[in-house]
């Protein structure tokens, strides 16, 4: 039985500052906006240079009230997404 499943994800935000983010909103297939998991330096440095160009965010929620910077960028990545009832998302690299 598989417990997480791995899947593509647009980047619709992000926790912390643009140029070294933490957290990274996701819209994952299913229509939800999630959280990955806190972030390793090197994806932050590779994610970090789109979020800068993207320009200024605004804020935003996500279904559970949590909130981040909402940005429009062209930036998908490769995700874990957890399946079981507390479903964590960790980000294993940019597409």
């Amino acid at each position: 039985m598989r417990h997480a499943e791995t899947v593509d994800a647009a980047v619709v935000g992000y926790t912390g500052p643009a140029a070294r983010p933490r957290h990274l909103a996701v819209l994952l297939p299913d229509g939800r906006t999630a959280f990955s998991q806190t972030l390793a330096a090197p994806l932050a440095a590779q994610v970090a240079p789109h979020l800068v160009a993207a320009g200024r965010a605004r804020r935003a929620r996500t279904g559970t009230g949590d909130a981040y910077n909402a940005t429009e960028v062209d930036l998908v990545v490769e995700v874990l997404a957890g399946t079981t009832r507390h479903a964590v998302v960790t980000v294993t690299r940019v597409r």
